[in-house]
């Protein structure tokens, strides 16, 4: 006997009369459904639901280096990843190699976490990065590579849904593994500006 009879002569012997004409694989399914929808309704408040939002973009840079008192001038690409937590990872490299009077280059590569908030069509943010530097230093006699470890913040403004202007991007880097001379270790300090795309 299939499983369908069953139900079937279940449902006549509790009298409800629908005799075979009983339509058990839609009721069965409907059971189903309706044990499985409460399940699937506890979901988190949409006030509160993750979400990301991938964006890049460029900069100028300039920085003032504490080897030799160097103040150099570069650009840098980045790419952020924001939740609507307020929080965000960023990924970014750096080259400065203009307006350098000693041949001095300095290319960094870093990632972190950022918390941001928005105020209006501002987006204020502080971040922490770290990661790997290098330098070419003394005209390209010596060299200096580290962990870099990169403290910072920011403020963007937004055109529209998906153009922000990066209005300024502070960062204090720290060379703790490149130490020359007087100099207890390399630092550089300085400032970026420029535009960050929303992608998706």
């Amino acid at each position: 006997m299939s499983f369908q009879r069953l139900v079937q002569l279940w449902i006549e012997m509790r009298g409800f009369g629908l005799g075979r004409s009983l339509p058990c694989p839609a009721i069965l399914l409907a059971v189903c459904l309706g044990i499985t929808l409460p399940g699937r309704a506890q979901v988190v408040p949409a006030a509160d639901q993750g979400g990301l939002n991938l964006s890049a973009g460029g900069t100028a840079s300039g920085y003032y280096l504490n080897y030799g008192e160097q103040k150099l001038l570069g650009v840098s690409a980045f790419v952020d990843v924001d939740t609507r937590r307020h929080l965000s990872a960023e990924a970014e490299v750096r080259r400065l190699q203009f307006h350098n009077t000693n041949d001095v280059t300095v290319t960094t590569y870093l990632a972190g976490g950022r918390y941001f908030r928005n105020v209006g069509r501002f987006q204020i943010y502080a971040k922490f990065l770290s990661g790997f530097g290098h330098a070419d230093l003394e005209f390209g006699v010596a060299q200096a590579n580290s962990l870099v470890i990169a403290p910072g913040g920011g403020v963007d403004f937004l055109l529209n849904h998906r153009v922000h202007l990066r209005l300024a991007d502070f960062e204090y880097q720290r060379w703790p593994q490149a130490v020359y001379g007087s100099t207890p270790s390399l630092a550089s300090t300085g400032i970026s500006s420029g535009i960050r795309i929303r992608v998706f």
